[in-house]
């Protein structure tokens, strides 16, 4: 299980494959991605990757948090996440995950948080059918009907499909293809739509319902703090580390 990334999405586009069909993607990108933190089995019970994205003013940060990334010697990430993944899988921290550490063809996991839509009826927010047009119905054409029993159950059940708060919500698409990949600026396009809105932040991840293929870098691929020192281009062959 290797580790996934954040990253920030900026919009909708689209490319076109060498038959001249055009594909819809999602451009994703990585904001600066570093490793931040481990979990190890001794210390925390088990084993995971903290990663940080954008950036951050440190005035805005409490205490813990800037010896936190004093630590580890990263500069203040406006956005943090763990990733699970096998101790044989961990990455050094200060370690920058470049955008070839999925490749191109791969499936992943994307997860974000849905566009917010407000107050919604019950036929927006979960498709209901609403009230006959005639025979005796008036004026609530769109409302939800009766939401309970009579005596017999005597109320309205819990988690009732009811109208709403619609959005806001922590969505997860399943087995978007990676469709091209840019290391210099660090973009991932990924085909198809992804839940939420532009600018926001999105988790990326193997897919868990199909197989990694062969050629995926592990623990991944990454830039080392000092080779990155080194070497400011991005796309710097020698400045990027693959682990065994």
């Amino acid at each position: 299980m290797r580790s996934g990334v954040i990253a920030q999405k900026v919009g909708m586009t689209r490319v076109f494959s060498d038959a001249g069909e055009h594909v819809p993607v999602t451009v994703l990108r990585l904001a600066n991605c570093q490793v931040v933190g481990h979990r190890t089995k001794d210390k925390n019970g088990y084993v995971a990757l903290q990663l940080g994205a954008g950036t951050r003013r440190t005035n805005n940060l409490g205490k813990a948090m800037r010896g936190h990334f004093a630590v580890a010697k990263v500069e203040p990430k406006r956005k943090v996440a763990e990733f699970r993944v096998e101790e044989k899988e961990l990455i050094p921290v200060g370690a920058e995950i470049t955008a070839d550490h999925f490749v191109v063809g791969q499936f992943v996991d994307v997860t974000g948080t849905s566009i917010g839509k407000g107050f919604a009826g019950g036929m927006k927010r979960w498709n209901f059918g609403g009230l006959r047009a005639s025979h005796g119905v008036s004026i609530s054409h769109r409302s939800i009907g009766s939401t309970g029993g009579r005596q017999d159950p005597g109320k309205t059940f819990k988690n009732k499909k009811m109208p709403g708060h619609m959005g806001v919500e922590r969505v997860t698409t399943l087995n978007l293809k990676v469709v091209q990949t840019d290391v210099e600026r660090g973009l991932i396009l990924v085909e198809g739509a992804v839940p939420g809105a532009k600018g926001g932040w999105i988790t990326v991840r193997d897919a868990v319902k199909k197989s990694l293929p062969k050629d995926a870098p592990k623990p991944g691929k990454f830039r080392l703090p000092d080779a990155a020192a080194e070497e400011p281009t991005a796309a710097a062959p020698k400045a990027e580390q693959e682990g065994a």
